[in-house]
């Protein structure tokens, strides 16, 4: 199937062990219905931890959202059982859940870590549901629909080398640095070293299999009707990750779920995590080539790009052109408030999250629809918190993660990617038809620039910008804008810092594509110190 598959894109475009005994350390507090104390560390195949294993803290790959790491050098089985026993006792025990969810994606190692990780919670007398291979969306509709915290072993479009973990309390709510996640990683790293004294549980929970893929289908479905749109030629590029299980379920009948009038051209959908015909990035334009050239090649109406994990959608026209993300948010902001308007409620009490590098027609649109918009910083966490806080019925983000009050507030790239299909099988014309009423401005792209200082580079774009009538706003970085005048096209740029790396984040867009790379060209000049 990878050698079709590959064919098709080339000729398209060329047309657990002992327990540990660990030295004595301070007491890390943990409950358990049990009298009996004793110190317990990971177990680590029958040999004392410290004795066998030399690894690096946790505190460089347990991130600010997620756990990221190489494997095994980094996150292996013993980093992954200490994980799940410290998920257990800080999330798990404490919200009195009756179990927790697990799934995992295809790569090689997944299987093994989310073994692991349901012992380590199975170790504090919590049950565990595994519900095997499943996107990242599929793993929030587990604890959206079960009501249960969750665990899910990914590491979306990284490497081969790389794995990961996802987590989210009951009904998909996001754990992060400041919501539990480095309480997980300080008491994971005290169980690695020995230090934290804990009560046995007995018993310990129970581990079951539940398969809820064509339950996930049928939710996504009911969300939105795709059984009466005209016949669709869809060509999807899974990236050899999750989509290929997932859209053979939801968009096929694989799962079961009865036939839509949709014609499914797959491309790389051979589960395989060291993703031997391109990286499962679509925000990389690189990675979109196959799917572009199969396109036209196939003469699809369009083209879906999932990500490794399927939690992100991109799409591609039937001319085999791009489609932003932001033209994506701009079109499913309409259709959602649409649907609210539907059900009796006023537009003006619907609220939408964007993030501060949409493009600017996407609070346009969301105004011209009576509706309020509601702009936030880049990142999963802080979209989930303002859509939370005003009860937004939808989120859109630059990088495709798209987020709806109807799957919990968390993101999915399939209930996107049936919006646009939705969208499109509801009229006659061609998707770049359509699209083009959402792509009224030129963008930059996402470009990064490499400075020893971040702050100083900022403050001498700041200082060009006196002399070009800006308004300016710092919610995150720093984003300055142009309305328009005395024969000057609209323009805005923000410039954003990295938490992890020396990296200058700019994005610009414009009127025209004249006006973007003069203001692009020049900013760049001045963050790199070349001049002009």
């Amino acid at each position: 199937a990878r050698r079709d598959q590959a064919r098709v894109a080339r000729d398209a475009r060329a047309g657990s062990g002992a327990p540990a005994r660990p030295a004595r350390a301070r007491r890390h507090p943990l409950s358990a219905p049990c009298a009996t104390e004793h110190r317990l560390t990971v177990p680590v195949r029958g040999q004392v931890a410290s004795d066998l294993v030399s690894r690096p803290p946790l505190t460089d790959f347990v991130k600010a959202y997620d756990v990221r790491g190489l494997v095994p050098e980094q996150l292996d089985v013993d980093v992954a059982w200490s994980l799940g026993a410290a998920f257990a006792e800080v999330v798990a025990i404490r919200e009195a859940a009756r179990a927790v969810v697990i799934g995992h994606d295809m790569r090689d190692s997944s299987p093994e870590l989310s073994r692991a990780f349901a012992r380590g919670v199975a170790s504090r007398g919590v049950d565990v549901i595994e519900i095997g291979l499943a996107s990242t969306d599929g793993l929030y509709y587990a604890s959206g629909s079960l009501d249960l915290p969750g665990a899910m072993f990914t590491a979306s479009h990284n490497p081969a080398a790389y794995n990961g973990i996802k987590l989210c309390r009951a009904g998909a709510r996001p754990v992060g640095q400041d919501t539990g996640l480095a309480e997980i990683r300080d008491l994971a790293q005290e169980l690695l070293d020995g230090s934290a004294e804990i009560r046995a549980i007995e018993p310990e929970g129970t581990v079951r299999v539940q398969d809820v893929l064509a339950d996930y289908g049928t939710f996504l479905r009911s969300l939105v009707d795709l059984s009466a749109i005209r016949p669709l030629k869809v060509v999807v590029d899974a990236g050899n990750g999750m989509g290929g299980h997932t859209v053979p379920a939801v968009l096929g009948t694989a799962a079961g779920l009865p036939e839509l009038p949709l014609q499914i051209v797959p491309l790389f959908f051979e589960l395989d995590g060291s993703f031997p015909n391109h990286e499962a990035n679509p925000l990389d334009p690189k990675n979109l080539l196959d799917l572009q050239a199969a396109v036209v090649a196939e003469g699809a109406d369009l083209g879906l790009a999932f990500d490794g994990d399927a939690d992100r959608c991109f799409v591609v026209d039937e001319r085999g052109g791009a489609v932003s993300p932001s033209a994506i948010t701009g079109m499913i902001a309409r259709r959602e408030i649409g649907k609210e308007r539907a059900a009796g409620r006023l537009a003006s009490d619907v609220a939408i999250v964007h993030n501060a590098i949409t493009s600017a027609q996407v609070p346009e649109i969301i105004a011209a629809e009576g509706a309020r918009a509601v702009r936030t910083r880049v990142g999963h966490s802080f979209i989930k918190a303002q859509m939370a806080e005003h009860e937004a019925v939808f989120g859109g983000e630059h990088s495709a993660h798209y987020y709806f009050r109807d799957f919990w507030f968390a993101d999915t790239g399939m209930l996107a990617a049936m919006h646009v299909l939705a969208a499109l099988g509801e009229q006659d014309g061609p998707l770049s038809e359509l699209m083009a009423d959402y792509s009224a401005y030129v963008a930059s792209g996402e470009i990064n620039s490499t400075v020893s200082d971040a702050a100083a580079a900022t403050e001498k774009v700041r200082a060009w910008a006196a002399d070009h009538e800006v308004t300016e706003d710092t919610l995150d970085g720093l984003t300055l804008t142009h309305a328009g005048s005395g024969g000057d096209a609209m323009w805005w740029l923000n410039l954003r810092a990295s938490n992890t790396e020396p990296l200058l984040r700019l994005n610009v867009e414009a009127a025209d594509t004249e006006t973007m790379e003069r203001v692009r060209d020049d900013v760049l000049a001045i963050v790199r110190g070349e001049s002009r």
